[in-house]
């Protein structure tokens, strides 16, 4: 008898835009590569609240995805750290009740774009809470080679979540070809723009971290920007001259802020999506010899190391970026705060082994 048919979880899932229901379901059983994990702590971001507020847009909630064969209510939840509970078919490499850190995503190894070392251009990539179920519930199954042991690295459970936003940032950082010692801007200091400042601090590069909220720039020097620009809703970007620049936020404010810092020979990297189509002057981008770089997704193998080790590297807490773990019940309340536009921690985490709200433990 398998483990399904024996025992239940907890897990929140969404049904449709606005639906959100805490349910008792099956425990998953580990497929032919799978780590079945006890889930610690679960990062929420803006692409859950996206598809929270007015989904379903990557969530198959009414389309079978083409590579899981996933349809229906989606338990979300693509951040995450859990302890190994078992092992599927093929697996080596880990034990019972590893701490891991998890990228989420996997590729077909086999295809051109994967031959190249671009995994997250496959045409079969996909990733666990995004494409199939993920990791808010108390157990979730998730590829093994998306995942890395962290208890040598000394990582909590907490601090371990972060990996999958770091290696975000380290995957956009390799897009943008940053070396040590260059003039980096990052317009927008939350979510993953806080990783890509921490991660081009930490390669030596000079970073300006440009933001609304003067509290997440104090967090941004911390991270190691050596400068902070506070903006306005409809101020202009003055007197910033980057080499590379990301663009985090996904708005139309934000990229003219991009644009304005992007010296010669500059580099855009842009990491937000647009919600609406822009002009681009291309005339002057190519008097300057400026490119614009795309960057979206994992390479697991490359990223996910990285992101572990800077993680690590840090010599105080990461309890500044993520303060407080709240419980399960709380995911709908979580999500419609960050939808509304409220202020929010720059990372929301949840754990559903947490009965009631607690500090981070970093």
């Amino acid at each position: 008898m398998s483990t399904s048919d024996q025992l239940k979880m907890r897990a929140a899932l969404l049904h449709a835009a606005g639906d959100f229901r805490i349910e008792e379901v099956a425990i998953p059983d580990p497929g032919r590569g799978d780590l079945l994990l006890k889930v610690e702590t679960v990062g929420i971001c803006g692409t859950d609240a996206s598809e929270y507020s007015h989904g379903p847009i990557q969530f198959p909630l009414r389309r079978r995805h083409p590579v899981t064969g996933h349809l229906g209510p989606l338990i979300p939840g693509h951040e995450f750290s859990g302890r190994v509970e078992a092992l599927g078919p093929d697996v080596e490499g880990f034990d019972h009740g590893d701490l891991v850190a998890s990228a989420g995503s996997t590729a077909c190894d086999s295809c051109e774009f994967c031959r190249v070392g671009r995994p997250s251009r496959c045409k079969r990539y996909w990733a666990v809470g995004l494409h199939r179920d993920g990791a808010l519930a108390e157990y979730c199954t998730v590829p093994a080679s998306a995942c890395i042991a962290v208890a040598a690295q000394g990582l909590t459970p907490d601090a371990a979540v972060l990996a999958q936003p770091m290696s975000i940032a380290v995957h956009a950082l390799g897009r943008g070809q940053v070396g040590g010692g260059e003039e980096v801007a990052v317009i927008g200091a939350g979510g993953i723009g806080a990783f890509v400042t921490y991660a081009a601090a930490s390669a030596g590069c000079n970073v300006v971290s440009v933001d609304l909220d003067q509290d997440r720039l104090h967090i941004a020097a911390a991270l190691g920007a050596g400068d902070t620009v506070l903006v306005g809703p409809d101020s202009e970007l003055k007197d910033i001259e980057a080499r590379v620049v990301f663009e985090i936020t996904g708005t139309e404010a934000g990229l003219s802020a991009a644009l304005a810092a992007l010296g010669p020979g500059g580099r855009l990297v842009a990491v937000g999506f647009q919600k609406h189509r822009v002009g681009i002057d291309l005339a002057n981008l190519t008097a300057l010899e400026q490119e614009w770089v795309g960057t979206n997704g994992i390479d697991a193998a490359v990223d996910l190391p990285e992101a572990i080790r800077l993680l690590a590297a840090r010599d105080v807490p990461w309890s500044d970026v993520a303060p407080v773990v709240l419980p399960l019940d709380h995911v709908e309340s979580a999500l419609r705060s960050m939808a509304d536009g409220e202020k929010v921690p720059i990372k929301t985490l949840i754990s559903p082994l947490a009965e009631h709200a607690r500090p981070s433990q970093m």
